[in-house]
């Protein structure tokens, strides 16, 4: 059995990307709200034009996502059909603390959550709970500057303790911050940080990035100090870097780029700031702002478990221009790589990628590791008796679900877990389109917001069900 008995199996969502009701139940304004569909989405996303409300002439796809807020209990009988273990899902912060920095929360929020959560035990699902999942409250953004100022660290103490005592015994499995080396590639859909003008983008980002290391190593000291049953993971977008050639400048550039992005955990996992991060903030001038009792905390507090987004493998070239100019299929830059297929959107498909990043991140931490989001976004055709064919998505999952064995089996690694993206259509976090399908069940919604909602399963709902009732064996 190469799948370890009790793994667990499920899919993976972000409360921005399908709840909707943006201004119901008492829910304030938050940065992924206001990031438009269209045009100008990339340079919101990027901190460079200011959009802290909503503006005439565009559509906030955020604002209705899929409805999860109200269609709740009929997705999660849809995940407990396919046999779901697990469901990753996010807590949107203004809907507990609708401005971020109030003295008591929002009843209505924290009993969304507990509905939702019971709903998920009822089931039979262990609930994965990301924290923040890219949400920081407006009004953060608009007082305070968001994630740059350490003020965040306390409003940030005050939800986790909230979120830990309330739902003590309803949640076990948390992540303090989706994809957190994000902030260096959309610093405002990452940590609401719109660059002002002159500032420092790279000042801006890693003072941003200190203070949510810091923040979720407080989140792991008061998660355990509430219920030690308590399992506190870290989340990285992965993707190992390979070398474009084996010239050494092409070499060193990947070992570079992996660095800016394992920094994140290794802060998280191992407890201090690495060499190669102290000097790269040394010479580039930037003062973090770290406290003595910073490095206590960062110290004592690190994560019980490393969990990871993979989509696809990065290539990277010392000098670009060498292999033909810079290729960019999400946030994440680097240079076309003859070697491997693309999906609809440009994105690198790689599979055997897949096992060597779930290798790079057990060899540098030795600590369980969970994916969180693996999936394929592409175009579905509903023919006119309703039936989705996605053959082209149970290619890649299988492809990946068995590099991901091999790994367990023939490597040696510790995985916990397994939950794809999404499993049912949802808003794309980077382009923000619904036509960009990840699912195993169909949502009627097109990309201005039109349709009727309905669900409705794909080809790859069977499949996937089958796929964890027998443990990983029959991939189909």
């Amino acid at each position: 059995m190469p799948f370890p008995e009790g793994f667990l199996w499920g899919g993976a969502s972000a409360a921005n990307q399908c709840e909707g009701a943006y201004d119901e139940g008492g829910r304030g304004l938050a940065n992924v709200d206001v990031i438009p569909h269209g045009s100008e989405r990339n340079d919101v996303s990027r901190g460079l034009r200011r959009m802290l409300d909503f503006e005439p002439g565009y559509y906030y796809p955020a604002q209705t996502g899929i409805d999860f807020y109200h269609h709740y209990r009929e997705d999660i009988e849809l995940f407990a059909e396919m046999g779901f273990k697990v469901f990753r899902l996010s807590i949107a912060w203004t809907r507990i603390f609708p401005h971020g920095d109030e003295e008591t929360p929002n009843e209505e929020g924290l009993a969304f959550y507990e509905d939702v959560f019971r709903c998920c035990r009822a089931h039979g699902i262990e609930p994965l709970v990301t924290i923040t999942h890219f949400d920081c409250p407006i009004h953060l953004v608009k007082e305070y500057g968001a994630w740059r100022n350490r003020k965040l660290i306390d409003f940030y103490k005050k939800l986790v303790r909230v979120l830990f005592t309330r739902y003590k015994g309803l949640v076990r499995w948390w992540i303090t911050f989706n994809e957190m080396n994000m902030i260096l590639h959309r610093p405002f859909m990452g940590a609401g940080i719109v660059l002002e003008p002159g500032e420092n983008p790279l000042a801006a980002e890693y003072r941003a990035a200190h203070n949510e290391l810091v923040a979720s190593a407080w989140a792991v000291k008061i998660a355990h100090e509430i219920d030690p049953e308590n399992k506190v993971g870290c989340m990285l977008a992965a993707g190992s870097y390979y070398p474009y050639s084996c010239r050494p400048e092409d070499v060193r550039a990947a070992q570079l780029k992996n660095q800016e992005n394992y920094f994140f955990v290794d802060v998280q996992s191992r407890g201090y700031y690495p060499g190669y991060a102290k000097k790269f903030l040394e010479r580039e001038a930037i003062d973090v702002g770290i406290t003595n009792e910073d490095e206590k905390i960062l110290a004592e507090n690190t994560v019980d478990f490393v969990s990871f987004s993979y989509y696809s493998s990065r290539c990277i070239a010392g000098d670009p221009s060498i292999a033909g100019g810079v290729a960019e299929g999400n946030a994440f830059a680097g240079v076309e790589n003859p070697f491997v297929r693309t999906s609809d959107w440009g994105w690198i498909i790689d599979p055997l990628g897949f096992r060597i990043t779930i290798n790079d991140l057990w060899d540098r931490y030795q600590k369980p590791l969970f994916v969180v989001e693996n999936g394929l976004g592409a175009y579905d055709e509903v023919k006119p008796d309703g039936s989705i064919d996605d053959d082209y998505r149970i290619e890649y999952l299988r492809e990946h679900i068995e590099a991901m064995r091999d790994a367990i089996e023939k490597d040696g690694v510790e995985m916990l877990g397994y939950t794809t993206w999404g499993p049912i259509d949802l808003v794309s976090a980077g382009s923000g389109e619904m036509e960009k399908r990840y699912g195993f069940i169909y949502v009627d919604r097109d990309n201005r917001g039109s349709g009727t909602l309905a669900r409705s399963k794909k080809k790859s709902f069977s499949w996937y069900k089958q796929v964890i009732a027998t443990n990983g064996e029959d991939l189909g």
